[in-house]
């Protein structure tokens, strides 16, 4: 693994993904990149965000942004890893749902994702 692929001062995007997010949609867990903080929905997520962000930069390490949650995850190698703290906030807001954002996820967001 590289140097680059964790960078423990870069800040979060934000508290939700930023995609979702500006695209008026919804997810159901959020990861953050190691690398430079980007916050994307998960693959169980409609728009699989985080795995996008990591094919277009490369950035290859996620941890999780959920709360309580602190794994890391190698896109590369297919594995868990260990990594350092990241910079804070290391999760969401514990008040923001998952899925989230609140007023955004449909009452049948369960048959939705079996759908796609």
């Amino acid at each position: 693994m590289t140097d680059t692929a964790i960078d423990p001062q870069a800040p979060p995007s934000g508290t939700g993904c930023v995609e979702c997010l500006a695209d008026d949609g919804w997810w159901v867990h959020l990861r953050r990149c190691a690398a430079c903080g980007h916050v994307g929905c998960c693959d169980d997520s409609l728009g699989r965000h985080a795995t996008a962000h990591f094919r277009e930069t490369g950035h290859r390490v996620i941890q999780s942004f959920e709360p309580g949650e602190d794994w890391f995850w190698d896109y590369l190698d297919e594995s868990m890893i260990d990594g350092p703290a990241l910079a804070p906030p290391v999760s969401h807001p514990d008040e923001q749902p998952a899925p989230g954002p609140r007023g955004r996820v449909p009452l049948n967001w369960r048959e939705v994702l079996r759908a796609q």
